[in-house]
């Protein structure tokens, strides 16, 4: 064995030479508004489209529920992260954290389960993105329904490379603009929520539509159970990738004060939102209709304007798609930044962390769209085969059944590992402590283990947890027979390996003495 390598915990790790980092870098770009903007961002498409397919499942009742439940698996799960993240302020966030509580194998699996997730919800976005910019091209242009303006294909290409070049661009430029959209999403939804009411559009009886089957309420015309199970899946959108602020660590100014108070403030911002779309856009549209839309916002604007004003209601429907795109924005810095932290490691394809002139991790950017795109396009395929119903439309939910999977796969072992490290490093620097502790995350995992569950029951779930298990099955076959003995002494294998001794490896430095320290004392 060459003396440049180390062997722990069935992994080997190799030195790298002195040009590895330095091409592999990020720049501090941000503080806590930058942080806030791109939590905020990173959801806030979920108040437009995503979310009402809960209602058909659950009823107008069942999503208030699973909202409220979901509020604590969020607090506890931000409250967790929020810790670990200021104990391990780099970029990997979950993978960094399930690497330091359950080795290599633990890191890989939590890693790429939040790979899968924000590459399968950029998809997701991407994919109502075009069906709300096709929906409103068709109002302006005077175009029939049954036509379209650009091929589901064309739309997809158009925001996928707009969006790797805003990323592309820089950092600074990225949550800039993620401040500016995140601003300009939260105003549509206001102004929306000011005409759904002054409009006289609004009514509580919208909210209880949906006909109750045999001896259940209006409240929850489907019963608790399973329903409330199938039901929190979609509420989910509400709060879905709020979590990626500890993959902004490296890029934020003061990333141990900034994170846990950006995503307190996030989290506010999200749940007035999301409750705000709840109840007024379902009770403009009506929870029947408002659960089988592809765009029920677009929908909430055409009760208002009515069917006269359709040029109206699509201009409108314009700036409403900016809070789609805005979590395009939030969403593709999370999986550049995730798959570049795992590439950076040596888990994935080393030159998936190449950074350029611009310190952004364009490879890992276009990879991922590259990823998505193929989804999107098998999933067109699918429906097309399917017509409009049966299996064409469970391959429209396939991918954003993937995000949600991918999510709660992600959440549960980001909350074990809180609980492993709480114990495994008693004395590891934490200068933020979860107010809910323990508990909390225990109360977030207990939550996610139940959203994990109603995906397997659920058989409109079946071919995105199939998609899912191929993906894994390949995924850990490739680290098991290569990716394991080829990885890097990275800021957060450095931390696992020293049990925090190196805590903070981009300030301290990347490589060098401490490198040379670790791979020395697995010699003796």
């Amino acid at each position: 064995m060459s003396k440049d390598t180390l062997k722990t915990s069935g992994a080997t790790y190799t030195r790298v030479d002195s040009g590895y980092f330095e091409k592999r870098r990020l720049a501090r770009s941000t503080g806590v508004w930058g942080l806030w903007g791109l939590a905020v961002a990173a959801v806030i498409s979920g108040d437009f489209s995503g979310w009402n397919a809960g209602l058909t499942f659950g009823g107008f009742g069942g999503m208030l529920i699973a909202f409220a439940i979901l509020i604590v698996m969020y607090y506890g799960l931000i409250f967790a992260i929020g810790e670990m993240s200021s104990a391990m302020p780099h970029t990997g966030g979950a993978y960094s954290f399930g690497r330091a509580a359950m080795g290599p194998w633990g890191g890989f699996v939590t890693g790429l389960a939040e790979s899968i997730e924000y590459v399968a919800t950029t998809a997701v976005i991407v994919f109502f993105s075009a069906s709300y910019a096709d929906s409103i091209a068709k109002d302006l242009l005077g175009i029939t329904t049954e036509g379209t303006v650009l091929p589901g294909w064309l739309w997809y290409v158009i925001l996928y490379v707009v969006f790797i070049a805003i990323n592309a661009a820089g950092a600074k430029i990225s949550f800039v603009f993620a401040i500016v959209v995140s601003i300009i999403s939260i105003t549509i939804i206001l102004v929306f929520s000011g005409m759904a009411v002054f409009s006289g559009a609004f009514s509580w009886d919208k909210l209880w539509d949906i006909a109750a089957d045999a001896g259940q309420s209006a409240f929850l015309p489907h019963g608790i159970w399973p329903a409330l199970l199938f039901t929190l899946p979609f509420a989910m959108w509400f709060f879905l990738g709020i979590e990626e602020l500890p993959l902004a660590a490296e890029e934020s100014h003061n990333p141990v004060r900034d994170i846990p108070r950006a995503g307190l403030i996030a989290r506010g911002t999200l749940i007035v939102t999301g409750l705000l779309v709840l109840f007024l856009n379902t009770g403009v549209v009506g929870a029947g209709k408002t659960g089988e839309s592809g765009e029920p916002l677009l929908d909430g604007f055409r009760v208002i304007f009515g069917d006269g004003a359709k040029s109206a209601a699509a201009v409108l429907s314009l700036f409403a798609l900016i809070g789609l795109l805005a979590s395009l924005q939030g969403i593709m810095f999370a999986y550049g930044r995730n798959m570049y932290s795992l590439s950076r490691a040596g888990y994935y394809p080393k030159f998936f962390s190449l950074t350029g002139k611009r310190q952004t991790p364009w490879v890992a950017l276009i990879v991922g769209a590259v990823i998505g795109f193929v989804a999107l396009v098998v999933v067109d395929l699918l429906k097309a085969a399917g017509g409009d119903d049966g299996a064409g439309a469970t391959a429209g939910s396939i991918v954003l059944n993937i995000a949600v999977w991918g999510a709660v796969v992600a959440y549960l072992m980001q909350m074990v590992s809180f609980v492993i490290l709480r114990r495994r490093f008693p004395n590891a620097k934490r200068p933020y402590l979860s107010p809910w502790g323990v508990p909390g995350a225990v109360a977030a995992g207990i939550i996610a283990a139940l959203i994990f569950v109603g995906t397997l029951i659920n058989t409109a779930f079946q071919p995105a947890i199939i998609a899912i298990a191929v993906v894994y099955v390949v995924m850990l076959a490739f680290f098991a027979l290569w990716g394991r003995h080829r990885l890097i002494l990275s800021p957060e294998e450095e931390y696992a390996i020293t049990g925090g001794l190196h805590g903070d490896p981009q300030e301290e430095g990347l490589g060098g003495a401490v490198e040379s320290e670790i791979l020395a004392a697995g010699k003796k």
